[in-house]
């Protein structure tokens, strides 16, 4: 009988012992053919994409430009959507680790977003003046951007895609003659902008923003080398890039501005509510309609003004807040500046002054290298500062580009909040520690939404205190400053998309609820006119990482570390909201 049951046990030991490696190796099988479905993802996006590859410091396929304004790009991309959709949908939750989990809850979000977005004819609009292809071509053919020019056939990369991009260049204005037709074109005040940088792009060959690489040949070159490419790129510029630009600044500056609409707003295009609808969702990857992030806008503008108040009175300023913008705007103590150099070196010595405070709010910090450059000239009136990521392999460094169109207006007032957004912790940070995270998939490394980038950008603004900076109460201001203009943003872009506001309204909206310039506020309203529902994004994903830290602080008390917190927030990467809301809740539940 002893001998039977003990039979009995070793024989449930060996099933047991059997069934558990049986579902090990299926569970290996799924989650190796399932990360080959992400990799496949990356692999086949950078095809579709190459410019994205290029930023990524993947040089595969540097002399590529698929004309993303034809049909038959299109097509391709509804495929390759769809067909990603259907494939991850074969694989369970119940049979992925939790990464696994949240990669597949991106992918199927970014495939949904993406397949909607494909319901609109963006195509129509190819050209604004801050956000489109022709802008950041011009970036890349500068020579100092994310395209390389080390090598000869790194040159002779570049004369490929320029040919490439001159099929783009015929397409937008084939596109545009369409819009027209279909009654679906710019406003007059955004197509005024564009043309000056069309017309940048028409003069001399020596002095060519396409011709530059040429000036800085390295020195390795033989002079056969030298000789054959000066030729090319000389024939480039004067035979291809030069006429290209002339017809269409020729198209844009008559037949074009004359059918530009008066109107500011997208709604007031074909189909324009619906795409404003999708727009936000896009953005802000909530579910909030116009009217609950204009009224959301309202209370932050309301909320905002009444700290400014308090700003105000603590700097001793007499008279109403409305006085004390118009002071700050003409205020020559914060244009202090004679040469564009300065303004560089000043964001320099505020990344200086917060380093010994970083430790207190990060134990984690990125390898990449970071720089500080002024604007490019071609693009410098019209462009906002911004955050241009390093490779993923570290070798190319962040760039925080800043626009100093002249400097003796430049104002001060925002430095120290504008550095924390766009370079350090906010955008150089959050990016890299991304790209650096080998823990993610690949194409979670370069994955981009921006309720969550910007949001972060955003919320570490506020950490300034923290970091050692806003000592002065001029600082600080500006910091409110940085807030109230996002909030604002709620307010304008819906006004301008969903109420029927006009640019001006818009323009003195701002005015009188912030101390930025009036050029300033100009751009910037016909930066959401360009784009609209993405100056959406800032707050409403600040006051979401806001709301989960203050979460976190109330629940856990004495055990909440604010490192801790913002390991959690940016380990995973960029990911939509609710996605973030969710793995938040779970690490605040474990820590309880």
């Amino acid at each position: 009988m002893k001998k039977i049951l003990l039979f009995s046990i070793l024989l449930t030991l060996t099933f047991t012992s059997c069934k558990k490696e049986t579902e090990k190796t299926n569970t290996e099988a799924i989650s190796k053919e399932f990360n080959e479905l992400l990799e496949n993802y990356s692999e086949e996006s950078y095809k579709l994409f190459p410019l994205n590859a290029t930023f990524a410091g993947d040089n595969r396929y540097n002399d590529k430009l698929p004309n993303d304004l034809s049909d038959e790009f299109s097509a391709k991309l509804k495929s390759f959507y769809s067909d990603t959709k259907n494939s991850l949908s074969k694989f369970n939750d119940a049979d992925l680790s939790d990464s696994e989990k949240m990669s597949k809850a991106v992918l199927t979000w970014d495939c949904n977003i993406n397949l909607e977005r494909l319901n609109f004819r963006e195509d129509l609009t190819p050209i604004n003046q801050i956000w489109t292809m022709n802008l950041m071509f011009g970036q890349l053919a500068s020579g100092s951007g994310a395209q390389p020019f080390a090598t000869v056939e790194d040159y002779n990369n570049w004369l490929k895609r320029v040919d490439s991009y001159l099929d783009w260049m015929n397409s937008t204005e084939e596109r545009m003659k369409e819009g027209i037709t279909l009654g679906h074109v710019l406003p007059k005040s955004l197509i005024k902008k564009v043309i000056p940088q069309l017309a940048s792009l028409t003069g001399n060959v020596e002095d060519h923003l396409f011709y530059q690489p040429i000036k800085n040949l390295p020195e390795g070159f033989s002079d056969d080398e030298r000789k054959v490419l000066t030729k090319s790129y000389t024939d480039m510029v004067e035979n291809k890039i030069v006429p290209a630009y002339k017809k269409l600044h020729a198209f844009m500056s008559t037949d074009y501005l004359n059918a530009g609409r008066t109107s500011s707003g997208i709604d007031d295009t074909p189909n324009g509510e619906a795409y404003y609808k999708h727009q936000i969702k896009t953005y802000t990857t909530t579910k909030m309609t116009a009217d609950e992030i204009h009224q959301l806008g309202l209370s932050e503008v309301a909320r905002i003004l009444s700290e400014m108040e308090k700003v105000k009175e603590q700097v001793g300023f007499k008279g109403d807040i409305k006085s004390f913008f118009n002071d700050l705007r003409g205020n020559k103590v914060l244009m202090p500046y004679t040469e564009p150099q300065q303004v560089i070196d000043n964001f320099n010595a505020i990344h200086d002054k917060m380093k010994p405070q970083i430790e207190k709010l990060f134990d984690v910090k990125p390898k990449t290298a970071f720089e500080v450059r002024r604007t490019e000239a071609f693009r410098e009136a019209s462009a906002s500062a911004e955050y241009n990521q390093g490779s993923l392999d570290g070798t190319r460094p962040g760039i925080f580009y800043a626009p100093v169109p002249d400097v003796t207006k430049y104002n001060v007032l925002a430095d120290e909040a504008l550095f924390l957004h766009e370079a350090i912790p906010g955008h150089h940070y959050q990016i890299s520690l991304q790209q650096e995270n080998e823990n993610l998939p690949t194409f979670r490394k370069t994955i981009y939404y921006s309720a969550y980038g910007e949001g972060w950008a955003l919320y570490t603004e506020s950490l300034g205190s923290e970091l050692g900076l806003y000592t002065d109460p001029y600082q600080y201001f500006g910091m409110l400053g940085m807030e109230m203009h996002r909030a604002i943003r709620l307010v304008v872009d819906t006004g301008i998309h969903s109420k029927g506001w006009s640019r001006e309204k818009a323009i003195q909206y701002s005015l009188d609820n912030e101390a930025e310039s009036a050029a300033s506020i100009e751009r910037e309203i016909e930066r959401y006119m360009a784009n609209a529902g993405q100056a959406l994004s800032y707050k409403i994903g600040q006051l979401k990482i806001r709301e989960l830290r203050t979460k976190a602080e109330k629940t856990l008390g004495d055990k909440f570390d604010i490192k801790e917190f913002h390991n959690q927030v940016l380990e995973t990467g960029n990911i939509p909201l609710q996605l973030l809301e969710n793995k938040i809740d779970k690490w605040i539940s474990s820590k309880k």
